[in-house]
């Protein structure tokens, strides 16, 4: 048995999610060598099927064999990769990332190259945190202009609360492990967030730009489907 065989046994691949749930399988690819993220790839190329990454490092992404390195967008400050196809992104864009500071921008660029990878175009609003409000007030009524928000945010993790404030649209918070001390690593970000008093913010798993990406494609694919409904009970009227 060779050793591409071998690791060829250690992985499944679930080419039928996106008819289950609508959403395609993405590669964490913390915690596999480039080996074995080689035979993913040969894998889903040997289908003729794209993929996301996440969660790849500069390092590991340098060790893939050049073949599948020449069919990758490769994002270092997200650790992201899009292997295979991209897709055209539909406009105007639905969902806004906001990010509390700089710091935030690698959580945010997960969420967005997520997104992207899905054909949905977004939003990135920057550096609006709650250490200098007039940044997020000059801003409000374009992040208003987006049904679907997504709100990274470190240290005591103040922006979704104060966002969950002011804005009507769907909110889905990211605690980020930017702080120190006492933020514990985005314990201090999550706790926050999860006792916030503004009504209605989903809270996602501490630097899961990807997951809060996924909540929004679920959120989305809910209206698409409540706008079919009502077009079908209208034709049928």
């Amino acid at each position: 048995m060779s050793a591409t065989d071998s690791i060829s046994d250690e992985f499944v691949l679930d080419f039928a999610r996106p008819e289950r749930i609508g959403l395609e399988e993405a590669i964490y690819a913390a915690g596999k060598s480039p080996a074995q993220i080689d035979a993913v790839l040969a894998a889903a190329g040997a289908r003729g099927a794209s993929l996301l990454l996440t969660r790849l490092d500069a390092d590991k992404h340098a060790a893939l064999a050049e073949e599948h390195r020449t069919r990758i967008d490769y994002c270092a400050v997200s650790r992201t990769a899009i292997f295979g196809r991209k897709r055209a992104l539909s406009g105007p864009a639905r969902i806004g990332i906001v990010a509390a500071g700089t710091s935030d921008i690698p959580v945010a660029r997960e969420a967005e190259r997520t997104l992207a990878y899905q054909g949905e175009a977004t939003t990135l609003f920057a550096d609006v945190g709650v250490a200098g409000l007039w940044r997020l007030t000059r801003r409000l009524d374009e992040i208003r202009a987006h049904p679907i928000l997504i709100v990274a945010a470190g240290m005591d993790a103040a922006l979704p609360s104060v966002v969950g404030g002011l804005v009507a649209s769907a909110l889905i918070a990211v605690p980020t492990s930017v702080g120190y001390g006492v933020a514990e690593g985005g314990r201090t970000a999550l706790d926050a967030i999860l006792a916030s008093c503004a009504p209605g913010i989903t809270v996602v798993n501490i630097d899961n730009g990807y997951g809060a990406a996924c909540a929004a494609l679920r959120l989305l694919q809910a209206a698409r489907a409540l706008a079919d409904a009502s077009s079908t009970e209208a034709a049928e009227a």
